[in-house]
């Protein structure tokens, strides 16, 4: 996460005929690699992060006091993290709730303790949290192999990232393709400007490829 806004720019170009089939078909064939109703599942995902750009939210990292479990932040603030725990809440499942229940059983597995200084799970920030995120979804989901191939990510896949000076950030690739000449497909994040639909990929040091589609599909 960090606390500065970021303008990102794209230029448009004409893509090649072959180029297109060549990407949307390597990239049908990742996906044909999944159970359907984790395809569906993660389409559903993406869509739901897809939603989140139409929403206005001021970056705000701030510690707060929420309910648990189904517990939120103030709708209209948030960071990197709020965006993923909302589309995952759109489809039925409570990060808030699972991180929880996860660090309550394997604390020691997480960076709370070193990091934080905390001796004991606290379901108002946990799941705000990058790092904690990255072990929850390694250790419930799939780790995936962090790739220089764009095929390599699909629709749904969750990614983090360094951007430098060890800020952690995090968003869902989503269906939507960029228009670049690689016509890779685009990230849901929020980096300080609210929840955006951008072509960032591979514009910071991928730390993370995960893969999630709830509880007992590990």
């Amino acid at each position: 996460m960090i606390d500065s806004a970021g303008t990102l720019t794209r230029t448009r170009s004409r893509l090649p005929p072959l180029l297109c089939i060549f990407a949307a078909v390597v990239s049908f064939v990742r996906a044909q690699d999944l159970s359907p109703p984790q395809r569906d599942f993660l389409h559903r995902l993406a869509a739901a992060a897809i939603e989140r750009t139409h929403h206005s939210v001021r970056y705000d990292g701030a510690y707060v006091r929420i309910p648990y479990p189904g517990g939120d932040v103030p709708a209209d603030t948030g960071v990197c993290t709020d965006e993923v725990i909302r589309a995952y809440r759109a489809v039925g499942i409570d990060l808030q709730k699972e991180v929880h229940e996860d660090m309550i059983k394997n604390f020691a597995a997480y960076p709370d303790k070193w990091r934080w200084h905390l001796s004991a799970p606290d379901p108002n920030i946990d799941q705000r949290r990058v790092p904690n995120l990255m072990v929850f979804f390694a250790r419930n989901g799939q780790s995936l192999p962090i790739s220089k191939d764009a095929a390599d990510y699909i629709p749904g896949d969750l990614v983090t990232w360094d951007l430098g000076g060890a800020v952690p950030h995090i968003g869902i690739v989503v269906y939507e393709k960029s228009q670049q000449l690689w016509a890779r497909y685009m990230v849901v994040h929020n980096i300080g400007a609210g929840p955006r639909m951008e072509d960032v990929l591979f514009n910071w040091k991928i730390t993370g490829h995960y893969r999630y589609s709830g509880p007992h599909t590990h």
